[in-house]
C-alpha cells in the first residue's frame, strides 16, 4: 500500500444499532475499491470484517476491526465496530481514534436506541457525522419517514445530500442534492435528471443546505440574504466547515446490500469529512506530571501514539493496534511505553484488513497500523520518543455491569479458566476476573449476559475449557445486638500433660469493624502470657458467625475472669476455651445477618423514570435523589442491597430498552429484614450439608 500525506488520510468510525449493516457497507467499499473479488455477506460468514470464529457463527460484530480503503489518491481507514450493546468496549476503542463517523440507520426501522447511544458518542468526543440510511432496497424502507425522526431526535442541522429513489417499488437509483442530479444504477451508473416527483424535495434540501452554509461564514451569510448564489468553492468549504463544527449532519442513503449510493458516500467522505490535520490538536501530559503538552500531527515531530486495541492471534501472538498522534513511526525503531517505562521494539509493522496483514515501513502522524510481539505493551498505552516521554488519555472503558460466577465443569481446570480469561483481558478491557476469597467463588463480570456468552465460548474454542456460570454469593456478615457474659472452658486428662484454659468473656457490640479485645483480668486469674492465645482464638473464631457461617464484624471481648493451672494451662488450651465461649455466648447475644449496601447511579431517559423509581423500591432500595443530566436524561440516585444489584444489568435493559446505564460502588452494611435473613439462612444450612457430603 502507497505512503499517504497526513491530509489524505481519514479515520472514519461506522456506527449503528446492531444489524443496521456496518459489516455490509464495510464490504461494499473495499469491494468497489477493487480490493476483495467477491462481496461477502454477514448470513455467509465470509465478510472481510467479521472473520473471528465467533462472528461467523453468531452473525454479529463482536470486535472493532481496520478496514482501509483507498479512494482518489486518498487512504479510508474504515473501523468497524459492533452494533450489540454488550460490545460497547470495541465501539470505544475504535471511536476514540476517529476523526469522523459515519452512523447507519436501517430504513426499514427508523431510528433505534443505538442510533441515539452513536450520536451521543459522537457529541462526548465531539467528532463529525453523517447519517447513511441503509436497506432502501427493502421493500417496506421509507426514507421519508426516517428524515422525520432525524430532524425529531437529532435537530435541525440533518440535511439530506442524497435521496434514494425507486421504481416500481425497486430501488434503482439515488439523487445528489449537492449537483442536482439523479444516478440510475442500471448495468453502468446513469446520469439523468432528478425526476419530477423529487424537484420539490430536492429543491428543500438544496436550500437547507444553503442556509447551514451561510451560517458558518458573516460574508456567506449576507450573500445568502442578498439572494446572491454560492460558488462551488464556498459551498464545498462551507459545507466542510459546518460539518465540523456540527452545523450540518449530512444524509445519504441507499443499500449497501445492492451497492446503491455507496461510492456517493465515500466520494463524501474524502470531500467533506476532516483530515488528522483539520481536527483540534490532542492534547497529552508530560509523563509523570499534569503538564500538557500539544501532539501536532506532525511527521517529523517526536513520535506519540497510543495503543487503543490488542487481539492474541494464535499465530502472531499478542497485536497492539495504534494511532500516531505526532511523528513517524519507522519499523526497527524503539520506542518508550510510559506506562511501563520499558523500551519496545517496533519490529514488523503492519496495517490489517480484516485479518490480512499489509506490511509497512513507517506509520506517519494521523495513521493507524498494528504492531506484533511486543514485550509488555497493552491496550491504552502510551509509545513515545524517549527524549519527550508524554502519557495519552487513553479508551474510556464502560465498567462491567453483570457478575456471575465462573466455575470448571472439570476438577482441577480453575489454572486453565484463569489463565483463559485473563488472555481475554487483554484483548477486552470490559471483562473482569476476581477470585473472591470471602465467598469461595471466582466472579466473571462483562457488559451483559450475550457478553458473558462469548467469553465462554471462547474458553472453550480457543483454551479447551468446559466452564458453568452460576449466581455470585452474597458476603453478607454477621454481629450481635445485646452484651452476654459467657464461659468458656477446655479440660483434657489423658495421661502425661493435660490441657486447662478457663475464661470468662463479656461479648457486646463493638464500635470498631472487626474484633476489639480487652481484658479486665484481677488477681492474675489468667496470667498475662495466655491472654494474646485468647485474642488469637476470638479472632479465628469470627471468620465463621454462628448464623449463617459468614464473618463477624463490630465485636468487643472483654476478658474478665478465668483460671489456669501451673502444669497443664497453655497458650493452645486457652484458645480453645475462648472458642468456647464464643460458640456459646454469641447465640444468646442477639446475632443478626447484616447485608451490603450499594450506592447506585442509574442513567435513565425521562420517561421511564416512573418505571425506573417503582423497580427500585421493588428491590428494596432507597431513592437518595434525582438530577437531570441533560439530553432527555435524568440520574436516580438510590441505595440498594447489593443481592439487588448483580443482575440488575439485564433488567435496566429490557425495562428502558437499552436506553438505561448504571454504576455501582459498595457503601456500607445494613441489618437484613427478617424474612431475608431467614432466607439466607436456610441457604447457608442447606450448602454446608452438601458440602459435608460431598
Amino acid at each position: 500500500m502507497k505512503d499517504y500525506v497526513v491530509d489524505k488520510l481519514r479515520n472514519i468510525c461506522l456506527l449503528s444499532h446492531g444489524g443496521a449493516g456496518k459489516t455490509t457497507l464495510t464490504e461494499c467499499m473495499l469491494f468497489n475499491a477493487g480490493v476483495l473479488e467477491r462481496f461477502g455477506k454477514v448470513s455467509d460468514g465470509n465478510t472481510t470484517s467479521d472473520y473471528d470464529p465467533e462472528e461467523v457463527k453468531r452473525k454479529i460484530s463482536i470486535s472493532t476491526t481496520l478496514n482501509p480503503v483507498e479512494y482518489k489518491e486518498h487512504r479510508i481507514n474504515i473501523i468497524d465496530t459492533p452494533g450489540y450493546f454488550d460490545f460497547v468496549g470495541e465501539v470505544m476503542s475504535g471511536i476514540r481514534v476517529a476523526d469522523g463517523a459515519i452512523i447507519l440507520v436501517s430504513g426499514k426501522n427508523g431510528v433505534a436506541v443505538g442510533t441515539e447511544k452513536s450520536w451521543a458518542y459522537c457529541k462526548e468526543r465531539n467528532i463529525p457525522r453523517f447519517f447513511f440510511v441503509n436497506n432502501m432496497e427493502d421493500e417496506n424502507a421509507d426514507f421519508d419517514k426516517v428524515l422525520e425522526q432525524f430532524s425529531e431526535k437529532f435537530g435541525s442541522g440533518v440535511a439530506p445530500f442524497e435521496i434514494p429513489f425507486k421504481e416500481n417499488g425497486k430501488l434503482i437509483g439515488v439523487i445528489d442534492v449537492i449537483n442536482r442530479v439523479a444516478l440510475r444504477f442500471e448495468k453502468e451508473v446513469v446520469e439523468t435528471a432528478v425526476p419530477a416527483a423529487f424537484e420539490a424535495q430536492v429543491e428543500a434540501a438544496w436550500e437547507k443546505i444553503k442556509e447551514a452554509v451561510a451560517e458558518t461564514d458573516e460574508e456567506l451569510m449576507e450573500k445568502y440574504f442578498a439572494g446572491e448564489e454560492f460558488t462551488p468553492d464556498e459551498i464545498q468549504h462551507g459545507i466542510q466547515k459546518g460539518i465540523e463544527l456540527g452545523y450540518i449532519i449530512p444524509i445519504f442513503g441507499g443499500s449497501a446490500f445492492a451497492n446503491i449510493g455507496v461510492k456517493n458516500l465515500t466520494a463524501a467522505i474524502v470531500e467533506y469529512m476532516p483530515s488528522p490535520a483539520d481536527r483540534p490538536v490532542e492534547i497529552a501530559f508530560k509523563a509523570g506530571t499534569e503538564d500538557e503538552v500539544e501532539l501536532k500531527p506532525d511527521p517529523s515531530a517526536p513520535v506519540a501514539a497510543l495503543v487503543f486495541k490488542t487481539i492474541a492471534d494464535p499465530f502472531v501472538g499478542r497485536i497492539n493496534f495504534f494511532r500516531v498522534y505526532s511523528g513517524t513511526v519507522r519499523a526497527d525503531s524503539s520506542l518508550l511505553n510510559t506506562t511501563t517505562g520499558k523500551q519496545e521494539k517496533m519490529s514488523a509493522l503492519f496495517m490489517l484488513r480484516g485479518k490480512k496483514q499489509i506490511n509497512m515501513s513507517t506509520v506517519i502522524a494521523g495513521d493507524i497500523a498494528a504492531v506484533a510481539k511486543l514485550a509488555s505493551t497493552s491496550t491504552n498505552d502510551t509509545l513515545c520518543d524517549a527524549a519527550r516521554p508524554v502519557k495519552i488519555d487513553g479508551v474510556n472503558f464502560p465498567a462491567p455491569m453483570l457478575s456471575l460466577c465462573i466455575e470448571p465443569k472439570t476438577k482441577g481446570d480453575e489454572e486453565k479458566i484463569n489463565s483463559g480469561v485473563h488472555k481475554l483481558m487483554d484483548e477486552d478491557k470490559t471483562i473482569g476476573l476476581v477470585n473472591n476469597t470471602e465467598t469461595h467463588q471466582v466472579v466473571l463480570s462483562g457488559v451483559g449476559e450475550q457478553h458473558l456468552d462469548v467469553v465462554v465460548s471462547k474458553l472453550k474454542t480457543k483454551f479447551n475449557v468446559l466452564v458453568d456460570l452460576k449466581d455470585v454469593r452474597v458476603p453478607y456478615r454477621e454481629t450481635i445486638r445485646k452484651k452476654v457474659r459467657v464461659e468458656g472452658k477446655h479440660k483434657k486428662q489423658s495421661g502425661g500433660h493435660g490441657q486447662y484454659g478457663h475464661v470468662w468473656i463479656e461479648f457486646e457490640p463493638g464500635e470498631a469493624d472487626g474484633l476489639t479485645f480487652e481484658e479486665k483480668i484481677v488477681g492474675g486469674s489468667v496470667p498475662k502470657q495466655y491472654h494474646p492465645a485468647v485474642e488469637k482464638g476470638l479472632i479465628d473464631s469470627i471468620s465463621k458467625g454462628v448464623l449463617a457461617g459468614y464473618p463477624v464484624v463490630h465485636l468487643k471481648a472483654v476478658l474478665v475472669d478465668g483460671s489456669y493451672h501451673d502444669v497443664d494451662s497453655s497458650e493452645m488450651a486457652f484458645k480453645l476455651a475462648a472458642r468456647k465461649a464464643y460458640k456459646e455466648g454469641l447465640p444468646k447475644a442477639g446475632p443478626v445477618l447484616l447485608e451490603p449496601i450499594a450506592h447506585v447511579e442509574v442513567n435513565v431517559p425521562d420517561e421511564y423514570m416512573g418505571d425506573i423509581i417503582g423497580d427500585l423500591n421493588k428491590r428494596r432500595g432507597r431513592i437518595m435523589g434525582m438530577n437531570p443530566v441533560g439530553d432527555g436524561m435524568q440520574q436516580v440516585v438510590a441505595e440498594v442491597p447489593l443481592a439487588e444489584v448483580y443482575k440488575y444489568a439485564t433488567d435496566l435493559r429490557s425495562m428502558t430498552h437499552g436506553r438505561g446505564s448504571f454504576g455501582y460502588t459498595f457503601e456500607r452494611y445494613d441489618e437484613a429484614p427478617p424474612l431475608v435473613a431467614q432466607k439466607v439462612i436456610d441457604e447457608a444450612k442447606k450448602l454446608m450439608v452438601e458440602e459435608e457430603e460431598d
